[in-house]
């Protein structure tokens, strides 16, 4: 078994509503890993809540978050982000608590973060054959519109939530706007990070999708999630069409001077 890191930097964080037994073995596999991680309960009402805070009251390594309510992925996530960067973090990696994410993988997406800073480090998905067909193509949807208004910056993958956020870029991006609150949050958050001139670090990781009899638990709604992002492009892709001229602009400049 490997060593534990620990990190008063980068810290793992997961959002977690109502994930049942599959939270426990995912916190457990990060913590093998990482020191600290942080979990943050979006209103579960599952009891796994208590159970959770009982397991933090043993180990030092783990804090839990609790909203008193259900408010969205983007919610939680930016919940802990705030607490982490008032206790000094300057990176968080983000993982679901359904097991979907390798929590062996997080020692190598932080040190990638940590020699490039400056950076967000993107989980690029690589599929098994647990992977719904139906997802893994409409996913393709999402990533070209991203790449699109980014401008073909290099966001590998829009949707994947395994990955490395800079806290105080993303803290203040949010701050400024309504959005990336719910199941839209990944998405808009490599886009708009982009847009700020946060370089993408692509690295594959292995995604699984558990059937319920492994305790797999989701709460993808094919209508209304996918409603969600297509609203979402519909709103960066106005805002690009404003920001094209800068974007360019900034794309110019990082070109090499003209040879003839």
């Amino acid at each position: 078994m490997s060593a534990v890191t620990a990190s008063s930097t980068h810290l793992v964080l997961i959002p977690s509503y109502n994930t049942g037994e599959q939270l426990f073995a995912t916190v457990a596999a990060a913590r093998r890993t990482w020191n600290p991680v942080w979990v943050v309960m979006d209103g579960s009402t599952d009891g796994t809540t208590v159970r959770l805070q009982a397991h933090a009251a043993a180990d030092p390594g783990l804090r839990v978050l609790v909203l008193p309510e259900n408010r969205g992925k983007g919610s939680a996530v930016l919940h802990g982000l705030e607490a982490a960067r008032v206790a000094g973090f300057t990176h968080a990696l983000t993982m679901d608590a359904d097991g979907q994410h390798p929590a062996d993988l997080i020692p190598a997406f932080m040190r990638a973060s940590q020699a490039r800073p400056d950076t967000m480090v993107l989980g690029r998905p690589v599929f098994d054959a647990s992977a719904p067909l139906l997802r893994v193509r409409g996913r393709k949807v999402s990533n070209g519109w991203a790449q699109l208004e980014t401008l073909f910056a290099g966001v590998g993958d829009s949707l994947y939530g395994f990955r490395v956020y800079p806290v105080g870029p993303l803290v203040d991006l949010m701050a400024r706007q309504p959005w990336m609150r719910r199941f839209d949050f990944d998405p808009e958050a490599a886009v708009r990070l982009a847009w700020h001139g946060v370089k993408p670090v692509n690295l594959d990781a292995p995604v699984k999708y558990l059937r319920a009899e492994e305790g797999g638990v989701s709460h993808f709604r094919y209508g209304r999630d996918n409603l969600l992002l297509s609203w979402m492009h519909t709103r960066l892709f106005l805002e690009f069409v404003v920001r094209l001229p800068v974007l360019v602009w900034r794309r110019l400049r990082r070109l090499p001077p003209f040879q003839p």
